[in-house]
């Protein structure tokens, strides 16, 4: 994993770690009479964190004092008067060059499926409980922000997962996902029937809760509290796990990221959903199918602590404790 120091300049791509590369900062402000842009920053916040009142008003006027124009998404917007505000769909289009999360995980994830297609790096800082993917504590995002803009930091690259679904022969939608895609039943105790294909090939045929797909990094997710295994970030793979299957032979089965994955739904009770990391949430029919992929795309993520995984996996889930 990162270890905090230096890292030789790496072109942006699915690496598990590179130097934050960006343009160069521009320079001071042009004549008089000619528009100058200043570089933008989005910052996407958690709503009803009592943090954020005394937070984002500092935050606004330390990115105006160092050169960047601050766009806020309509949550951020509620404890500052003077800054733009832009809506979370609408931020891409204005190719700001960092974006800072301020809020939990749910918040990371909304935060990179909005950016998925940008691979502009994402601060995230941690406002939630758990913040296995936040790792960043508030009281350390000044530190953070200064390595970012003297380019001292690194990158953390997590893979996608890219899931379209299928309906009567159609793409009816697709979906980028940081940490699954899960298929689940709603309130009625019944389970569905489900095939699973891998390249082609039939893996198998079961009854159950529902089953979900995940990346290595949403392998600490859902998909580990439904019996699946942990994936280290940085693997090409993905995990196809069965949510309480009705048959004992039934294991979690972790395949080559390169795999294309196949989950036909059979038979379903009513109300049975796909849940997009764990927030995009469609109605499924029967006949419906989902192909799951690795995605083109990655998440970049801005460390410069020393922190591992397993250093993640002892602090937040108290892995191999007794």
């Amino acid at each position: 994993m990162y270890h905090g120091r230096r890292l030789p300049a790496v072109s942006f791509c699915c690496h598990p770690l590179v130097r934050a590369a960006r343009p160069p900062r521009p320079p001071p402000l042009a004549p008089r009479g000619t528009l100058k842009l200043m570089p933008r920053v989005a910052v996407i916040s958690k709503p009803q964190k009592e943090e954020l009142r005394q937070t984002l008003p500092q935050l606004v006027l330390w990115l105006k004092a160092h050169g960047y124009e601050p766009l806020l998404d309509p949550v951020s917007a509620t404890y500052v008067t003077d800054a733009r505000i832009c809506p979370r769909p609408e931020m891409p289009a204005r190719h700001p060059e960092l974006v800072i999360v301020l809020g939990g995980d749910g918040t990371l994830l909304a935060a990179a499926r909005v950016f998925a297609r940008t691979g502009v790096p994402i601060l995230s800082v941690n406002l939630g409980a758990l913040g296995f993917l936040t790792e960043i504590r508030l009281a350390d995002l000044y530190t953070h922000l200064d390595a970012w803009c003297q380019n001292c930091c690194a990158i953390d690259s997590r893979s996608m997962l890219h899931t379209e679904l299928w309906r009567e022969g159609k793409m009816h939608r697709e979906h980028e996902a940081l940490n699954d895609v899960v298929v689940a039943k709603g309130a009625i105790a019944r389970m569905g029937i489900f095939t699973v294909e891998v390249d082609d090939q039939l893996a198998a045929s079961f009854r159950a809760d529902g089953i979900l797909v995940a990346t290595p990094t949403g392998s600490t997710a859902y998909s580990l509290a439904a019996g699946g295994p942990v994936l280290v970030p940085g693997t090409d793979t993905l995990v196809v796990t069965p949510i309480c299957p009705h048959q004992l032979t039934l294991r979690p089965l972790v395949v080559p990221g390169a795999s294309r994955i196949l989950i036909r739904v059979e038979g379903i009770p009513d109300q049975t959903y796909l849940t997009v990391d764990g927030q995009e949430a469609i109605e499924l029919r029967v006949g419906d199918e989902l192909r799951c992929r690795r995605s083109d795309y990655c998440v970049k993520l801005i460390r410069i602590s020393a922190n591992s995984f397993f250093d993640v996996l002892r602090q937040k889930l108290k892995w191999s404790e007794r």
